[in-house]
């Protein structure tokens, strides 16, 4: 039997399996509820109205980042776009802050003294796929959010009593933006931090994964691969042993943990051993000290092939800073639940959508140093995969731009709750605490 011409196809038994366990697990989830009065119904109702007001600006705002995508750093453009419809609704905005061309902030205070809160966008794509991870949806949210509770300042004077940033962070995908600007203080004084992401559901907590870049660079000794082969040091070789080990050591590793790599560079001739290799690879781990952990057992395993293989190695970590695990804040997110139900959403507690599923996002660096919520909007069908075409379609979809008034809400909500709510604001710092408190991301990996 002759081998195949093309791929197989990969089987969709699991995935079929884990949809059905979560549309099982979704029927029967009770809604998250809170203990905390929050808002006043009347100022419920004056932000919805705010929220739908600013609609059709939010939309031409996603739609504009969709037609136009531009990759980490360079959204010079999406920059432009948000900084204009900010300063149309009669506020100041800057592009290029906190060490990031791109970056874009704008503030408000209403009242005197308070707490601050920060609302969080992104509006970077992906190279070839677009908008495959609805960034364009999370910064018309994250904006939307923002104006939002100006309007409601404007009009409502007495509303709430604090500080509003809106913080555009650019370079989410493969890097860490919101860490280089955190290092500039992006987030100092902030007592909240709130953003969504599109997704197949709605959900309130997710898991979200750490994750860890490295380059790992083998350097052998070159030789004729037929007439002296004995006189090179195969630097291919150790990165394949390297390969292999990763595979190895997935049986060993905690079940949600991945590790990924590519071989970028493994020579050039078959007739030549291979003087120099170059492997790419992906850590991700579900904790910190996981993620430092699994660092750890990786490096091991470069420095291993190398000794296998009688060759040099240079590993090189983070090129960007890493991505941590996102801490969500309970109190807030129950908030943010109770919002969506106001609008005819039902967002899914922790545990109903497999964490199998896990990604990644540099709003991690954010929750661990300030409490901060990171929820789900649904925007496609349930099932449609970040970071494919499918998904790129429906970050520009009518049934996308119209939940953008859902998730600007929603954040808008949790926002003003947090602000008005003492007991709430009490519970929310008293949950990051338990949780572990400020960590220090800097030098995580480095103790």
């Amino acid at each position: 039997m002759l081998p195949p011409s093309s791929p197989t196809e990969p089987s969709s038994i699991f995935s079929e399996e884990l949809a059905s366990q979560t549309a099982s697990l979704a029927a029967t989830a009770e809604p998250l509820a809170s203990p905390f009065s929050g808002a006043a119904a009347d100022l419920r109702s004056a932000l919805a109205v705010d929220v739908d007001a600013l609609s059709p600006a939010l939309r031409e705002l996603a739609l504009a980042l969709h037609r136009d995508p531009e990759t980490a750093f360079a959204e010079n453009r999406a920059a432009g776009h948000i900084a204009d419809l900010i300063t149309a609704s009669g506020l100041d905005a800057q592009v290029s802050a906190f060490g990031r061309a791109t970056a874009v902030t704008a503030e408000f205070t209403a009242g005197t003294g308070g707490r601050t809160v920060a609302f969080l966008a992104e509006y970077d794509a992906l190279p070839d796929l677009g908008h495959a991870c609805g960034h364009n949806i999370i910064a018309a949210t994250g904006v939307g959010g923002f104006l939002a509770l100006h309007r409601l300042s404007q009009q409502r004077p007495d509303a709430f009593h604090g500080r509003v940033l809106l913080l555009g962070t650019p370079g989410e995908e493969g890097h860490s933006g919101k860490e280089y600007m955190a290092r500039e203080g992006a987030f100092d004084g902030v007592d909240a931090a709130l953003m969504l992401h599109p997704y197949g559901y709605d959900v309130a907590d997710q898991v979200w994964l750490g994750r860890r870049t490295l380059t790992i660079t083998f350097t052998g000794r070159a030789a004729h691969a037929s007439s002296e082969p004995f006189m090179g040091r195969n630097a291919l070789d150790a990165a394949t042993l390297f390969y292999t080990g990763l595979g190895l050591l997935r049986q060993q590793m905690i079940p949600v943990d991945r590790v990924h790599a590519v071989i970028s560079d493994g020579g050039t001739r078959a007739s030549i051993i291979p003087e120099r290799a170059v492997v790419q690879a992906y850590v991700r781990s579900k904790f910190p000290e996981t993620l430092v952990e699994l660092s750890r057992r990786v490096d091991d395993l470069a420095h291993g092939a190398a000794l296998m293989a009688g060759v040099g190695v240079e590993v090189v970590w983070d090129q960007h800073p890493a991505s941590l695990p996102v801490r969500t804040n309970d109190p807030l997110t129950r908030r943010w639940a109770l919002a969506q139900a106001e609008r005819g959403r039902h967002a899914l507690p922790l545990g109903v959508v497999s964490e199998t599923l896990a990604a990644s996002t540099d709003f991690g660096n954010v929750s661990v140093r300030v409490p901060g919520i990171h929820p789900l909007l649904k925007i496609a069908p349930e099932g449609t995969a970040l970071h494919t075409h499918a998904f790129a379609a429906a970050a520009a979809s009518e049934f996308a731009l119209s939940g953008i008034a859902d998730g600007a809400y929603g954040l808008a909500a949790a926002a003003l709750d947090f602000l008005v709510d003492d007991d709430l604001a009490a519970a929310v710092a008293d949950d990051f605490d338990a949780a572990g408190g400020v960590l220090d991301v800097e030098r995580l990996f480095t103790d």
